[in-house]
């Protein structure tokens, strides 16, 4: 054979060749045990709650078919889920950016109700017959820089003076709560014209053009809220994984110290981090007080704000997960209040229910990380 003609061998693959196909079935082989923990959770959970039937004297099959079709049994129904998961997603999307940063924001249910404050403000005093196109995008403009400034007070705090964010944000959580409960007690804020003994402190209703479209789903009280959230995380979910200011936020939560050596501006990111968490919490506050029945009222914000970090705390840095976890979480509110009215069973075993599972998973998650060390 001639040397000059003739083809050389193939190369052998060696360790660097094999090295992504290790790599799927690595992933592959998590994907199978994370679907593994999480339905395990799922049933054990179940298994809890018709525990709870069967003690509280119900008939499990009954409960059962109310919970089913709280959930999606009517567009109603499922309609009120999805409104659920949409502010439960916005407030774990907003999580998630800052925990990337290495920070933990436990003040979505302030920033919620200053993001509800902000937007009521807004919405009552817009003429009444501005359009939607203008109205709503003020209402939730507003929802976020409100929400963006009660968290920028956390992340001042812990960015230029070392106070830790989670303490932080978790006692704004309360002045925040306060402040609702102020604004719908005083005439001279946002509380409606008193004209009898039997007047709601609530504010008076916001403008046609400042309340939130239908999705135009047949009778279904969805809004576009539900869309509103699904952006929201697809274009967070794009900067963290795809550009630079992602990569900037990842490595100042890897290492602050070694970002800064690298020219990072590590306390700018953090602070905006932060501020953008607390605008999407506010975002959430402005949607639910521009949805049916369109007022600000003391316990609106009704521990979304708290569910929403369980969100975030459980999805662990997957907005894919931020989504599916709001979205059950929002169809299991919406078939707690059916089993209720249709099998006696109390509003609060479906929050055990709840809790059971946040436990399992969570434990799960520590579980793992303590065996992979």
């Amino acid at each position: 054979m001639n040397p000059l003609t003739a083809r050389p061998a193939a190369p052998t693959p060696g360790p660097a060749a094999s090295t992504p196909r290790l790599h799927m079935l690595l992933r592959s082989s998590a994907t199978r045990r994370d679907i593994a923990v999480y339905g395990g959770a799922v049933l054990v959970a179940l298994l809890v709650g018709l525990a709870l039937v069967v003690v509280g004297g119900a008939d499990p099959a009954t409960a059962a078919n109310a919970l089913w079709a709280g959930m999606f049994g009517s567009p109603y129904g499922f309609g009120s889920a999805l409104n659920a998961a949409a502010v439960l997603a916005l407030i774990g999307t907003g999580f998630t950016i800052a925990y990337r940063a290495g920070l933990v924001n436990v003040g979505a249910e302030g920033q919620l109700a200053l993001g509800g404050i902000a937007a009521t403000a807004v919405g009552v005093t817009v003429p009444q017959g501005i359009p939607a196109l203008v109205g709503v995008p003020l209402v939730l403009v507003a929802g976020f820089a409100a929400g963006a400034a009660w968290a920028g007070i956390a992340a001042w705090l812990a960015v230029w003076r070392g106070t830790s964010e989670v303490i932080t944000t978790l006692l704004l959580n309360f002045v925040g709560l306060g402040a609702v409960t102020l604004v719908v007690h005083e005439q001279g804020l946002l509380r409606q014209p008193v004209t009898s003994a039997d007047t709601l402190p609530q504010s008076e209703p916001l403008a046609e053009g400042a309340r939130l479209p239908l999705l135009g789903m047949t009778d279904s009280p969805a809004t576009i809220a539900v869309a509103l959230a699904g952006v929201a995380a697809v274009v967070v979910s794009i900067v963290l994984r795809r550009t630079a200011t992602g990569t900037r936020l990842s490595a100042v939560g890897l290492s602050a110290p070694a970002a800064a050596r690298l020219g990072l501006p590590v306390s700018w990111l953090r602070f905006g981090a932060l501020s953008v968490a607390g605008g999407l919490a506010g975002v959430a506050g402005a949607g639910l007080v521009a949805t049916v029945p369109f007022v600000l009222a003391e316990h609106f914000t009704s521990g979304y704000g708290f569910a929403g970090l369980v969100v975030g705390l459980l999805a662990r840095g997957s907005l894919s997960a931020v989504a599916g976890i709001s979205l059950v979480f929002g169809l299991l509110a919406s078939g707690g209040i059916n089993v209720q009215l249709a099998a006696g069973v109390p509003a609060s075993s479906v929050q055990v229910v709840q809790s059971v599972l946040i436990i399992l998973v969570a434990g799960a998650v520590i579980l793992r990380k303590g065996g992979a060390r």
